[in-house]
């Protein structure tokens, strides 16, 4: 196996809590399963909610499925100042003591004192890429890229090993602007 990885641009969206998506969209509602992500299981949803700050608000934000165990709105940077949400830089289920905000959807509207975050960027991978590649779950590693015109070297790219992922780097619409990804990238591990 070669250190080469394929990287994808995660664009902003919401994980809900069964309890809150039937808030949003009611009693008894279902997730509208739209297509398949490249995470095993994971998907993206029809269904949308608008993701309001104390400065504006973002309308048609995705929903991803399956359900999660607690409610959780990734952004990019650019976006989270935008809405005026002070959002840290975390790992995906680190939550306590990030930013708030107002979800709405056509059936209610969910207040949440937490659950915004800028994901951190990162590499899923099983664990015989894993050890194949030398990597342990959580080692930090860099990322370089050769796009036309815009190489640059992500720094700070946290490894996430288990057996249900699909080995992919993912990065959020800022990082993928500024590194000019578009269409299929592939950048390269350097530890």
């Amino acid at each position: 196996m070669d250190n080469k990885v394929l990287v994808e641009t995660s664009a902003r969206h919401v994980h809900l809590t069964k309890e809150d998506f039937e808030i949003l969209f009611g009693a008894g509602a279902e997730l509208t399963k739209k297509k398949d992500l490249s995470q095993p299981g994971q998907y993206a949803c029809a269904e949308k909610v608008t993701v309001v700050g104390p400065k504006k608000e973002q309308a048609g934000v995705s929903i991803l499925g399956p359900f999660r165990k607690q409610t959780q709105i990734e952004l990019s940077a650019t976006d989270a100042r935008s809405l005026g949400i002070n959002a840290p830089v975390r790992q995906s289920g680190e939550l306590e003591g990030s930013g708030a905000c107002k979800l709405v959807g056509p059936c209610g509207e969910v207040e949440l004192s937490e659950g915004v975050i800028v994901a951190k960027r990162h590499i899923h991978m099983t664990t015989a890429e894993a050890k194949e590649l030398g990597i342990t779950d959580n080692q930090i590693v860099n990322v370089k890229m050769n796009c036309e015109g815009r190489s640059l070297v992500f720094g700070d790219v946290v490894v996430r090993v288990s057996d249900s992922y699909a080995l992919a780097m993912h990065v959020d619409t800022d990082e993928s602007n500024a590194a000019g990804c578009a269409g299929t990238v592939y950048g390269e591990i350097i530890k």
